[in-house]
Parts: C-alpha cells; sequence; structure tokens
C-alpha cells in the first residue's frame, strides 16, 4: 500500500511546487538531468528547482528559473558525505570537491580542542564539516599538557601539517604507551564531556594508536557516548590473526562495549583491519546488529593504507600481524619502496613521515564495497607537499567507476546510498540536521552531485595521488556551485557546520 501512495505523493508534491514557481521563478533549475534518490528510489528524468538553498522543486514538466543548467546525460544525486577524511584544510576540500564530496567529517581520530576547530572553519569552508572529539588527542592534553588538535596533522604527517608545539612528543610517549592512572581516566572522560558540549558529534578513537589506552579507559569513554547518545568511531586496537591482538580480538572488545554500554558504534575501515578475515568479521557486525547492537562499518575503495612509519601498527612483530613485507611499504616523501635498512632509518627519525602499505587484497575490497551496508568512506589525509594516499582524491568516483560500471559490484543506487543516504542516517539521531543531507527531495538542503556515469572515475594514482577526479561535472552546496564543468570555483565558501546541540546528562 505505502509503494503505491508513494508516486501519488511525489507526483503532488511537486506539482504544488510547480504551481508556487509560476509566482517566483526558482534561484536555479537543473534540466533534463537523471534524478536518482536512494531514500525515495527516485530514478527517472526531471528538472530540480532550487530556491534560497534549499531543493524546492522536482518535476516531469519544464521549471522557470533565474538560471537553467541543463544536465542532459548526467545523474544528478546528492551529494556525497564522507565520515571519515582527515583533509580538512583548504587544498583537501577542494580535492574532495571534485570528487563530488558536499559533506566531509574528521571522525576517526577526531580533534581536541573542538570549539577552536570549528571556530577557524567558519566563513572559510568550501564543504561542510563536522567533528568528533577525538580520545588521542584528549590523552595528549592530559599526559603533556598540549592541545594538538587532530593526531593526524599533528603526528601521522610527522607533524609537517601543525606547528611545532602542537607536534605529541615522538615515542615511546606517555599519550600512546603509558597506561592512565584512575585520576588520569577521570579528567579524560571531563575533557570529552566538555568536547561532546561544545558540539562534537561523537568521540573518535585511534586504539592501534594508543596501544596503552586499558579496557577500562575505552569502556568508560564508550560509556560517556552512551549518556550522550553520540557516536563512537573506531579504528580497532589490533589487526592480524595472532593471539593475543588479533581483529577478532578487537572487534570483539568494541562489540562488548557497545553491547554494555548501549553506545552506538562506528567500526573505521574494515577491510583494511579485517583484510583475508573480512568475511568473518562482517559476520560478526551483522549479527551483533541483529541481536540488537548499534554498529555500522565502512570501506575506502583502494588496495593499500597509510599511516605513520612511527605508530604503534609498525612496532616489532609488525610482519606477522598484518602479512606485509618491508617491500609493501611505499615512503610517502618520496614514492621509494623500502627495504629493512630503509625501515630502520626512517623510523628511527624524529619526526618520521607516512608509509603506504601495499597489504589490502584486491578481492577483500569489493566484498567490502559490495556487503549491505558498509558506506564508502575516503579516509582521505593531509597533502603534505602534494604527497599521499591518492584516496583523499579519487575515492568515490573511484566506487562508481571501478566498482559500479567496470566490475558491475554493486548497483549505481546501491552505490549511492552508502555515499548519501547511509551516512545521513547514521548520524540522524545525533544531528537532526542531517536529515536534510543524503537525499534529493523537496524541502533538503541543496546539496547536490552531478556526474557522467560513463566517464566517471578516479585520475588519482600512488605516483601521483592529487590529481582530481575525471567525470564530476558540477556540485552544489547549499545551492552554490562549487564545481562547474568540471572545474573548481574559487572565492566561495557555502560551507556551514555540522554540529549537534548538546542534551543534557544525567
Amino acid at each position: 500500500m505505502k509503494k503505491t501512495l508513494l508516486p501519488i505523493i511525489l507526483f503532488l508534491a511537486s506539482t504544488i511546487a510547480f504551481a508556487q514557481s509560476v509566482e517566483r521563478p526558482f534561484d536555479l533549475v537543473l534540466a533534463n538531468g537523471r534524478v536518482m534518490d536512494p531514500a525515495s528510489g527516485t530514478d527517472a528524468i526531471r528538472n530540480v528547482g532550487i530556491l534560497d538553498g534549499r531543493i524546492a522543486a522536482i518535476s516531469a514538466s519544464p521549471l522557470r528559473g533565474k538560471k537553467i543548467l541543463d544536465v542532459r546525460g548526467l545523474v544528478v544525486a546528492p551529494g556525497f558525505i564522507d565520515l571519515h577524511a582527515h583533509g580538512q584544510d583548504r587544498f583537501s576540500s577542494r580535492l574532495q570537491a571534485l570528487d563530488g564530496v558536499t559533506t566531509a567529517f574528521e571522525f576517526e581520530f577526531g580533534v581536541f580542542p573542538v570549539a577552536p576547530w570549528y571556530a577557524e572553519r567558519e566563513g572559510k569552508a568550501l564543504i561542510n564539516y563536522g567533528a568528533s572529539v577525538g580520545h588521542p588527542a584528549a590523552r595528549v592534553s592530559i599526559m603533556h599538557s598540549l592541545d594538538i588538535g587532530s593526531l593526524e596533522s599533528a603526528e601521522a604527517t610527522g607533524g609537517s601539517a601543525a606547528p611545532s608545539q602542537r607536534r605529541p612528543p615522538p615515542r615511546p610517549a606517555r599519550w600512546a604507551d603509558d597506561v592512565m592512572t584512575p585520576d588520569e581516566i577521570e579528567r579524560l572522560q571531563g575533557l570529552l564531556q566538555r568536547g561532546l558540549d561544545e558540539g562534537a558529534l561523537g568521540i573518535g578513537f585511534g586504539l592501534a594508536y594508543t596501544p596503552a589506552a586499558s579496557r577500562e579507559e575505552i569502556w568508560r569513554a564508550f560509556d560517556t557516548a552512551a549518556r550522550n547518545g553520540v557516536l563512537t568511531h573506531v579504528h580497532l586496537r589490533s589487526s592480524g590473526n595472532i593471539e593475543p591482538g588479533s581483529t577478532l580480538g578487537a572487534v570483539q572488545e568494541v562489540l562488548a562495549n557497545a553491547a554494555s554500554t548501549g553506545a552506538a558504534l562506528h567500526i573505521a575501515h574494515v577491510a583494511t583491519t579485517a583484510r583475508r578475515q573480512l568475511p568473518l568479521v562482517l559476520d560478526m557486525i551483522d549479527k551483533a546488529r541483529n541481536n540488537g547492537v548499534d554498529v555500522s562499518t565502512e570501506v575506502y575503495p583502494w588496495e593499500a593504507a597509510q599511516t605513520s612509519l612511527a605508530s604503534a601498527i609498525f612496532d616489532e612483530g609488525w610482519q606477522q600481524r598484518t602479512g606485509g613485507t618491508y617491500s609493501d611499504l611505499e615512503w610517502v616523501a618520496t614514492g621509494e619502496r623500502l627495504t629493512e635498512e630503509s625501515f630502520k632509518r626512517y623510523r628511527a627519525q624524529q619526526p618520521p613521515g607516512a608509509v603506504v602499505a601495499h597489504i589490502i587484497p584486491a578481492e577483500i575490497v569489493e566484498l567490502g564495497l559490495a556487503h549491505p551496508g558498509v558506506m564508502v568512506v575516503s579516509d582521505g589525509p593531509i597533502y603534505v607537499l602534494g604527497r599521499g594516499h591518492p584516496r583523499g582524491a579519487g575515492s568515490f568516483s573511484r566506487t562508481l567507476g571501478r566498482y559500479v560500471r567496470e566490475h558491475k559490484a554493486l548497483s549505481l543506487m546501491d552505490a549511492l546510498a552508502k555515499m548519501t543516504l547511509l551516512p545521513a542516517q547514521r548520524l540522524e539521531a545525533v544531528v537532526p540536521q542531517m536529515t536534510r543531507k543524503g537525499r534529493l527531495q523537496i524541502g533538503v538542503d541543496a546539496d547536490v552531485t552531478i556526474f557522467d556515469p560513463a566517464t566517471v572515475g578516479e585520475r588519482a594514482t600512488y605516483q601521483q595521488p592529487v590529481l582530481p577526479s575525471t567525470g564530476i561535472v558540477h556540485v552544489l552546496v547549499g545551492g552554490t556551485p562549487i564545481v562547474q564543468d568540471s572545474s573548481f570555483v574559487t572565492d566561495v565558501f557555502p560551507g556551514q557546520a555540522i554540529r549537534r546541540t548538546p542534551k543534557k546528562t544525567p
């Protein structure tokens, strides 16, 4: 019955909107495009009217507008939402926009302190932005009296993107390698609460980077998240099939924390961490969800990871844990593959830099992308002198080109849902603002990505990681074009903060 009524309701809404448009022309009309909206299932040639930054009409009939943009032959989709993007600087945002992204979150590592992070972006953002409060950065604040902002900007790139006084002390150091005292754990919960009170969207954990964080410390942080009704976004504590310290044990830790506290859980880049164990890990996640645990996960569409060579991931035994070798590691600064000698030399540097680790089987990436409910993210890095992982420049277009058009691993509508509707829905309970994102319907924000399904794809490579995508033709944020005719639009900053209004905790 509901399916029968839906087309009638959509038709009536479109008719009403069209009648209203006769009196006032739309600011912009997207004419003759293939409108695809995962929320309603719409896949049809339509005209879209935009007024005051919102979608005001979707009609089969022509619409009157101050400006008409003919998008015949192109897909008109909701703007892509990236739940996992460390690159929050202007350079990264331009690459993200050219990849179709209209909203990007620093969710995994998060930031601390939170208020200044939001303040420094206000009125200067190309795309919409938001962040969690970062457990790693809060740890640094307590144990070293340093406010570093984001662990990614301060540590993962060797501090190159942050002032020297904001770098965490090089490892071994208390922030990563020491167990907190009971008093410090109590203070930590206070800092996490402060970040949530300042509008953070959740709590971000980089457990592989803070190996000394105790089970109690992390459980208490999950409990803080639960009491505030926010999401936890977790880089798992460990990876591999060697016990203790396997991927399965790391998954069980966070599932148990979520189940016992009631916190919502989002597991970062599951294919990257699980690798050959991905089928079992996805089964664990699915069964936990079916049994009442609020859990979700994500994948980026690349066969390599990137991280700091100084991190605990590369502590003694890393080859056995990851299944990787020295030659699998690519030194970001030069593009060279490492040897035992260069690995030791670069790791001894203070601060060291990042490596791209070619350790993820291609079939595992495809399995993760195609699995129901798994979201698409970039895990985009902060680029230093144009060097870094190409995932920050081409993850969404790569999904559409390689995995939808070429491999046919998933349908175009399913891929769009993983990039738009699913991430929006994941945050709706925390930020009602997200009910107006990830959809292409009357009344929602006019965040729109328009692309050519026949040509969309990534150009970025590991050798040339900042080449912009192809086939992304137009991108709008709040009705304002930021990409037009596949070219970046200068001197516009329509990006808005995605920020929660804190509720009182018991």
